[in-house]
């Protein structure tokens, strides 16, 4: 995950998730990608909004409600911007001490995370637009944080034939090449309109 070293008080140096206040111009999105953007230099990403968060002192300053989003992006170069210090990516299991109720707020998107990755093809969002089973089957280990048995994970994916096989290969270590698949998304569009569950 994504994470910011606060640059301003309150809890300045301390780690947080990207954000900001609402424009009075700006929708919620359009406030949510700006201060991704403006943080961290990522831009065209998947934005969902995640939850309301109210509690009366969870910032010092004043009353503030938080709209938080979560965003699925490739794990790229990012940089510190506007009120944040550093940018930084950090796995799942070695996030430092938050600031705010960020903790909260980190532990409620991972379950949605974990929950949407299940029933939904966004697991996509954050692999190469080529890919080996190998690699997907990584990614969803890393998220739902346990190991999953090979063969019924192949078997589960591949019988939603929402993956196109390509006639390229990718060798990742001493092993020998794996075959590159890619993910049709208008396939799944379509499917998705009849009534389609995807379900891993």
């Amino acid at each position: 995950m994504l994470l910011i070293r606060r640059g301003l008080e309150p809890f300045k140096n301390k780690w947080a998730l990207p954000g900001g206040f609402v424009r009075v111009e700006e929708t919620l999105d359009e406030a949510a990608r700006r201060e991704l953007e403006e943080e961290t230099g990522l831009r065209e990403v998947f934005l969902e909004q995640l939850q309301t968060f109210g509690a009366v002192k969870r910032d010092p300053r004043e009353r503030v409600v938080s709209v938080a989003y979560f965003a699925l992006v490739k794990p790229s170069a990012v940089t510190g911007a506007t009120d944040a210090a550093e940018a930084k990516w950090f796995s799942t299991s070695g996030v430092p001490a938050l600031a705010f109720d960020h903790a909260e707020i980190l532990a409620t998107a991972l379950d949605r995370l974990r929950g949407k990755l299940r029933y939904q093809p966004i697991g996509f969002e954050l692999l190469p637009p080529k890919f080996t089973l190998t690699q997907l089957q990584r990614l969803y280990e890393a998220v739902l944080g346990e190991e999953l048995d090979k063969r019924n994970f192949r078997k589960k994916v591949l019988s939603h034939d929402l993956l196109v096989p390509l006639k390229e290969t990718h060798r990742d270590g001493p092993h020998r090449p794996a075959q590159l698949h890619r993910f049709d998304p208008a396939k799944y569009e379509r499917l998705k309109k009849k009534g389609f569950l995807f379900e891993i």
